[in-house]
């Protein structure tokens, strides 16, 4: 069955048809499929019926991955997962206890571990349980809201970076082993450029990360706030985004280095089970 590639017709984002993640992907089926994510920043394969084995290895063709965190395993519960690779996104809880991140909460808008030296350059999400209604995840084009920035505001960010905390998460709660953060400009975390180049495609992408407790190297703290209070409007626009109602059975591999992402609650008594993977990436410039 030869490979269809159909774009959303929204700002970013395409569905794949024609591939079957659970078998080994040719050569040239794996270079169509590279290229039409580098032109789509976020590619859906829907009806999928994988392992963990498989996710793994359909990843690995984006580059080296990461491995999940020990908090993140020590979740898993009775979900044994059988490759150290898996994270697992989940509200389910156990004796008590949640089995994967994330819980039931609206995540914000945001770039997956952009706190971290060298963020990851792509995130590979597939469902397993959904809840019937919610969870919704949107994508937001990143080169578009860049291209499209007001004279003034493209002038800054071309020349300023942005601290990123690593202190919360993306649904605003404070991470295991840390603490909540007082001053921004004294959070722990990672600076980046404003603005990176896309080390595949060349093109300039705007790289905000998320905006709870970020800070603009450089301005007191009234002004960074108002100056990212105008970038982040800006991003939000609903012309720049893509949103995905998940089924069974899909996944979704998003570029982190050009696309922002947050995702709706749901209903905390229903279940909603997703496997990760995470693909390595480069420090920002």
């Amino acid at each position: 069955m030869a490979i269809e590639v159909v774009p959303t017709g929204a700002a970013l984002g395409a569905v794949v048809s024609g591939i079957d993640i659970s078998a080994p992907l040719s050569e040239s089926d794996m270079e169509a499929v590279q290229q039409a994510w580098l032109d789509h920043q976020v590619l859906l394969f829907r009806g999928q019926k994988i392992s963990d084995d498989d996710l793994v290895r359909f990843s690995k063709h984006f580059g080296e991955l990461d491995l999940a965190p020990a908090s993140a395993t020590d979740m898993a519960g009775s979900q044994a997962l059988s490759r150290p690779e898996i994270w697992i996104i989940s509200n389910v809880k156990e004796n008590g206890r949640p089995i994967g991140a994330l819980g039931d909460k609206e995540a914000d808008w945001h770039t997956d571990m952009s706190y971290v030296a060298k963020p990851p350059k792509a995130s590979v999400l597939y469902s397993l349980e959904i809840p019937p209604t919610g969870g919704d995840t949107s994508f937001a084009n990143m080169y578009k809201a860049y291209e499209e920035l007001p004279e003034d505001l493209r002038a800054f960010v071309e020349q300023h970076r942005c601290f990123h905390d690593a202190s919360t998460t993306s649904v605003g709660e404070t991470r295991a082993g840390f603490e909540s953060v007082t001053d921004i400009r004294q959070m722990p975390g990672e600076m980046h450029p404003m603005v990176r180049t896309h080390p595949e495609t060349g093109g300039k992408t705007l790289y905000l990360g998320r905006r709870r407790n970020a800070y603009v190297e450089g301005l007191s703290t009234s002004e960074s706030d108002a100056m990212l209070d105008r970038l982040w409007a800006h991003c939000e626009q609903k012309k720049f985004a893509w949103t995905h109602q998940w089924a069974l059975g899909d996944l979704l591999i998003w570029d982190n280095r050009c696309t922002i992402h947050r995702r709706d609650s749901f209903d905390a008594s229903s279940r909603r089970v997703m496997h990760r993977t995470q693909i390595k990436g480069d420090r920002p410039f």
